[in-house]
């Protein structure tokens, strides 16, 4: 079966698989109480089920077992069959962990205590460890030497893992991100020619395609936090597996592939900063709450935000593809330059750290004004 046709299959496979499970997980969801009630924090107004990352998850694993008999000879190395196993194993952890929260609702405590658990199991299970970066200015690919790379690399799956949990606060929100992230991954994966992330992604975009038809406003069920964690450790392992053994790719691309997310984050932990408060207590100063702040509708925030994501994603395409040229070092650094500046800008205007201060907007109003004085003086 030739390999593009084979990709099709699985995210056709992948997608009726969740439109089919979605309803069942729903209905499960009820059963077994595992529910969302409002409250003070929460936009919605009725009692929701929750669940919904189980039916992803099916949809995910399901195709994948339905293609693997068709999966060319020779396309999947002996070392690509354990990165794909890695997810896998991973993954299960992370989608039983989330159930539980799902139904239970674990302690912040626990669900950290699981999540490094799951990656452990790919750093020491199966060996998949970030041990290449690219530095800026750097002499291509920079080996990570010794220990450093285990505890970098459960960082990694941690931080991204948790990253997308705390974005999921809308309808489709959290699924939407996750979904332009795994597409771009999709692109970059298909111009390096890097099949198990290829197929692996195509599998996941499905499944979310599929659940997206349940989930986005008004939805019908919640992805909750098997959803979220499910996607972020997927997320956070797709972007170090198709990335960390090619040496054209800057250490930048896989922060722009999850930008969103992890603006957001970093965003949430200064706000928290500033105001004296736990890193780990929840607010309501998150991307989509200062959003809706503003004035914006509920399905207009989600896709506001979408598009944000979808800017990121080509960015890191972009990246990517330049990162070739002998002006790369160059090109990141202004990437990073700009992102950095319209990052705070943006911060600034929505009030995501604070409503009042805005250090970089008035330093900008007060160069602009010294500007009009002098250039005043001057015409005089």
């Amino acid at each position: 079966m030739p390999v593009g046709l084979l990709y099709t299959i699985g995210f056709i496979l992948a997608l009726v698989l969740a439109l089919a499970m979605t309803p069942l997980v729903k209905k499960f969801a009820f059963k077994i109480g595992a529910i969302d009630k409002p409250n003070h924090r929460k936009v919605h107004t009725r009692i929701m089920p929750r669940l919904g990352g189980l039916a992803i998850y099916i949809a995910f694993v399901g195709a994948f077992f339905l293609v693997s008999p068709f999966i060319p000879e020779g396309l999947l190395r002996a070392q690509d069959l354990n990165m794909i196993h890695a997810l896998l194993v991973g993954g299960t952890i992370i989608i039983i962990l989330g159930a539980f929260d799902d139904r239970f609702e674990l302690s912040a405590k626990v669900k950290l205590l699981g999540q490094i658990a799951a990656a452990c199991v790919v750093v020491f299970g199966f060996g998949v460890k970030i041990d290449l970066v690219n530095i800026p200015f750097g002499e291509s690919m920079q080996p990570i030497e010794g220990w450093i790379s285990i505890p970098l690399t459960i960082l990694w799956i941690v931080g991204v893992t948790n990253a997308i949990n705390l974005i999921d606060g809308l309808d489709g929100l959290a699924a939407g991100v996750s979904g332009i992230a795994i597409a771009t991954i999709v692109v970059m994966a298909s111009l390096m020619g890097f099949q198990p992330v290829i197929l692996l992604s195509t599998l996941l975009l499905g499944g979310i395609v599929g659940f997206l038809v349940f989930n986005f406003h008004p939805a019908k069920i919640f992805m909750g936090d098997s959803g979220s964690l499910f996607l972020g450790f997927s997320l956070a392992t797709l972007s170090m597996l198709g990335f960390k053994q090619v040496t054209i790719v800057s250490f930048v691309t896989p922060l722009l592939i999850i930008g969103v997310p992890l603006s957001d984050t970093f965003f949430a932990i200064v706000r928290r900063w500033v105001n004296k408060k736990p890193i780990f207590a929840p607010d309501k100063g998150h991307l989509h709450h200062r959003l809706r702040d503003l004035g914006f509708s509920h399905r207009r925030t989600v896709l506001i935000i979408w598009g944000v994501a979808a800017v990121f994603g080509a960015l890191a395409i972009v990246q990517s593809a330049v990162v070739q040229s002998s002006a790369a070092n160059w090109i990141t650094f202004a990437v990073i330059c700009m992102l950095m500046f319209f990052l705070q800008i943006g911060a600034e205007v929505i009030g995501i750290v604070d409503k009042t201060r805005k250090p970089l907007i008035n330093f900008l109003n007060r160069m602009r004004l010294r500007f009009k004085v002098t250039s005043e003086s001057r015409s005089k």
